[in-house]
C-alpha cells in the first residue's frame, strides 16, 4: 500500500513572510506609546479627562495600530505573499496606514473609496506609493474591493469583517492595556468611563473585551454620529438595520459591521455632525491640538457623561482618543463653504460647548 503527502511548504515564500512580519513588527518597535493628554477641566469637578493622542502614529491616525494588526493577521494566515496586490475599502486612514505598511513590504495596493473621501487623504495614499479607486455609492466598496481582488489575483484586507479577530484584545499592548498602563498615576487610574467611536467596531470590541478579561468596572461609550447604523441597530438589537451613512469621515457606517460588538458596550451616545464639528473646532482652541471630526464626536460624548458624574456628585476620570489631526480635513470640516453647503451650523454647539468650561 502507497502512502500519498500532498506538500505545500514553498521555502521561499516562507522566508518571505518571516521576513515581512519582522519588518512590520520592527516598525512597531520603533514607535513610542502614543501620548495621554490632560484636558483641562476644573480640578474642584473632581472629574479628569484624558486625551489619548493616537494621530501620532507614524501615518498620523488610530488606523495605524489596525493596519499593522491587519496586515500581521494576513501574514500569519498565508494570505498575503510576495506578490500580492492588497486591496481595502476604506473612508481614508485605514488606507494610509495600509499604504504605509504595503511599501514597507513593496506590494501593490489599491484603496476603495467613497468620493467624497477627503482630497487630503487620497494625496496620502499617493505619497505612500497606493492608488485611489474612487466609487459615487459608498455602499458599494466591499463589492468593488472583491471584484478588484479577484482581478488583480490579490487579497482584500476586509478590516470591517477582521478588525475585531485581528487584535489581541487580551493585552500584547493593545490599546486598552496602554490606556490602563499611563494611567496607574493618576488620582483616578481606573476610568470611570473610556469614549471611543465606531467605524469597523474593533477598537470598542478590543476595549470592551479587556475590560471584562482585567475584570475592571470601567464602563464603555461608544460615540456614534448621525447616519450610522451603528446607534439604532444597538437600539432596537436589529443587526439587519441600514442607514445612510456617516459624515464623519472614520466613523458611522450605513450598515452593521461583522467586527462591531454590541455586546461589550455600555452606552451608546449618537452625536449630531454639527456637534461632532464644533467640538473639533472647540478642542483646538481649549488645548491648541489638531484634531479631525471624528475626535470631536468622542469628546462630545465626553461632555454629556461628564455633565451627568457631576450631577450625580460623581468623582473619576473620563478617557478618549485623538484619531487623527485636523490637517486631513482643511477642505471639509475646516471649510465654511463646505459647511454651509452641507447645512451645518456649528456655531449654537461652538458656543454650548465654550460654556461647559467656566470663563
Amino acid at each position: 500500500m502507497t502512502m500519498d503527502f500532498v506538500d505545500r511548504h514553498d521555502t521561499g515564500t516562507r522566508h518571505w513572510v518571516a521576513e515581512a512580519i519582522r519588518k512590520v513588527e520592527a516598525d512597531a518597535n520603533r514607535s513610542c506609546d502614543t501620548h495621554l493628554h490632560v484636558f483641562p477641566l476644573p480640578p474642584q469637578w473632581g472629574v479628569n479627562l484624558y486625551l489619548k493622542d493616537e494621530s501620532v502614529h507614524p501615518t498620523g491616525s488610530l488606523k495605524h495600530r489596525l493596519a499593522r494588526s491587519l496586515f500581521l493577521y494576513g501574514l500569519a494566515n498565508g494570505w498575503i505573499g510576495p506578490t500580492t496586490t492588497i486591496v481595502e475599502a476604506s473612508s481614508g486612514s485605514t488606507a494610509v496606514s495600509e499604504a504605509y505598511f504595503a511599501r514597507l513590504l513593496g506590494l501593490p495596493f489599491i484603496a476603495v473609496m467613497p468620493a467624497s473621501t477627503s482630497p487630503e487623504k487620497c494625496h496620502l495614499i499617493e505619497f505612500y506609493g497606493g492608488k485611489c479607486h474612487l466609487v459615487d455609492d459608498p455602499t458599494t466598496i466591499y463589492e468593488e474591493s472583491h471584484r478588484l481582488a479577484a482581478e488583480t489575483g490579490g487579497h482584500f484586507m476586509d478590516q470591517f469583517t477582521y478588525a475585531e479577530r485581528a487584535t489581541d484584545w487580551r493585552g500584547n499592548n493593545n490599546i486598552a492595556e496602554s490606556i490602563f498602563s499611563q494611567m496607574a498615576l493618576e488620582p483616578h487610574p481606573v476610568p470611570t468611563w473610556i469614549v471611543v467611536g465606531a467605524g469597523t467596531g474593533g477598537t470598542s470590541s478590543t476595549i470592551g473585551r479587556y475590560l471584562r478579561y482585567r475584570r475592571h468596572p470601567t464602563r464603555l461609550a461608544v460615540a456614534d454620529p448621525e447616519g450610522s447604523a451603528f446607534y439604532p441597530s444597538w437600539v432596537s438589537g436589529d443587526p439587519s438595520v441600514t442607514a445612510r451613512g456617516s459624515r464623519i469621515e472614520g466613523i458611522g457606517r450605513p450598515r452593521v459591521e461583522p467586527s462591531f460588538q454590541p455586546t461589550v458596550i455600555d452606552r451608546m451616545v449618537a452625536v449630531p455632525d454639527a456637534r461632532s464639528i464644533a467640538a473639533m473646532h472647540w478642542v483646538r482652541e481649549v488645548t491648541g491640538r489638531d484634531v479631525g471630526g471624528s475626535t470631536g464626536t468622542n469628546v462630545a460624548a465626553c461632555v454629556e457623561l461628564i455633565k451627568e458624574m457631576r450631577e450625580a456628585g460623581e468623582r473619576g476620570s473620563v478617557v478618549t482618543l485623538i484619531c487623527d489631526g485636523g490637517e486631513r480635513y482643511r477642505g471639509t470640516y475646516c471649510d465654511p463653504a463646505w459647511l454651509a453647503a452641507q447645512g451645518l451650523d456649528v456655531h449654537p454647539h461652538l458656543a454650548d460647548l465654550r460654556a461647559f468650561l467656566p470663563g
